[in-house]
């Protein structure tokens, strides 16, 4: 066979194995080429999957998809984009995650998010209560039509919105954005479903707002689709929606576990030099009563050598070291600078997980004292009498 028709065999097998919708599918396949004048200057209503071939949440969607195109021929239509080929696609509609779905009713230029279910028969009740919803904008003059689709053509595309301060994080962009990062963040895990999340959609862009401008952007509030980013969503134990989760800056974390009460003090201003000599270094810092996270001191191997305790955390790869020389500044930058340079010896932290923490009456800040001993006087024991029973 001759080379360039195998070449052009090859090629065709490839893109029949790695094509998602065909030509004979009642789903559109959208393109930079095709988007504006079968969308945008559009006045029927789309729903527009943006996609890409190897997700498997787009794989198990797409024959769903198909159902709902040929069960809303005519009525409704469904477009699907290949982010992989048509990446700027993607970015001018602030596609973070797959599949997004888009819904391009009235007012093309601003779409709305997808929110319902992922079966063929609930995608179609949502494009005909939008369809509805759409049909009575227009009834009471609030609508689009032709005249205002020709308005929205000339103004740039995109989503926009109230939500401009939450940042949208996906798998991605989490671990750059929050954990390697130096801001404190607030991350909201949540579902599109969701009635809670629905309503605390606008709370939280609020909040956003409020927070960025009061603490000047060194707090910040962020939002993960737990139905799209589901591995993120395991990582940090999600298992229902709307649940919030604090994350500082943790690339790394040192735990000190001080004992009892008596020279907590001079520990603690140990920790706080190491503290701020290491704060350009993405280390965080905590300490804890000896016995008071047992949970704790157990994943990560407290104990065998005594207290205080330091244990060095990788929050992300689940490995611990511990301090092994002396709870001295010496000691600790020691312990701290062979970790920076990876020559330190690290263990996976006990059952895979950061165990829960629990709460605690917080310390006074006083130095504990030892109890006094009363004085025993041995001016009246007979040493003799002890030697003549040793014998």
């Amino acid at each position: 066979m001759d080379g360039t028709l195998l070449g052009a065999v090859i090629c065709s097998l490839f893109l029949a194995v790695n094509c998602v919708y065909t030509a004979s599918d009642d789903v559109v396949t959208l393109t930079p080429s095709n988007f504006n004048k079968e969308v945008i200057q559009s006045d029927s209503l789309w729903l527009v999957e943006f996609y890409a071939p190897w997700c498997g949440h787009c794989k198990a969607l797409t024959p769903e998809w198909k159902k709902a195109a040929t069960a809303l021929t005519g009525i409704v239509k469904l477009g699907a984009v290949d982010c992989d080929q048509h990446k700027s696609l993607g970015s001018q509609y602030s596609v973070r995650g797959y599949p997004t779905i888009k819904v391009f009713g009235a007012n093309k230029n601003k779409p709305e998010e997808y929110s319902g279910g992922r079966t063929s028969e609930s995608i179609v009740d949502s494009a005909i209560n939008a369809l509805r919803a759409m049909a009575k904008d227009r009834l009471s003059g609030r609508g689009g039509g032709s005249e205002s689709g020709k308005q929205q053509r000339s103004s740039s595309g995109g989503s926009g919105g109230s939500k401009k301060d939450v940042v949208e994080l996906t798998d991605d962009n989490f671990d750059k954005q929050v954990l390697n990062g130096e801001d404190v963040w607030l991350v909201e895990f949540y579902a599109p479903w969701c009635g809670h999340c629905k309503n605390l959609e606008p709370e939280w862009a609020a909040a956003a707002s409020e927070v960025n401008e009061q603490t000047k952007g060194r707090v910040k509030l962020g939002a993960v689709d737990a139905t799209v980013h589901q591995g993120l969503a395991s990582r940090y134990g999600v298992s229902s929606t709307k649940i919030e989760h604090v994350i500082s800056p943790m690339s790394q974390l040192s735990c000190g576990f001080i004992a009892g009460a008596a020279g907590r003090n001079a520990y603690l201003e140990v920790m706080l030099k190491m503290a701020d000599r290491y704060k350009k270094k993405m280390w965080g810092w905590l300490w804890t009563e000896a016995g008071a996270q047992l949970d704790l001191e157990t994943s990560l191997g407290i104990g065998g050598f005594g207290y205080p305790a330091m244990a060095a955390v990788n929050a992300r790869k689940m490995k611990f070291a511990l301090l092994k020389g002396s709870f001295s500044e010496q000691g600790i930058n020691e312990f701290l600078r062979e970790l920076s340079f990876g020559r330190g010896s690290t263990s996976p932290v006990g059952g895979g997980a950061i165990p829960k923490i629990n709460t605690v009456e917080a310390w006074d800040g006083k130095d504990g004292e030892l109890p006094a001993e009363d004085d025993i006087d041995l001016s009246d024991v007979e040493l003799d009498d002890f030697e003549k029973d040793e014998l």
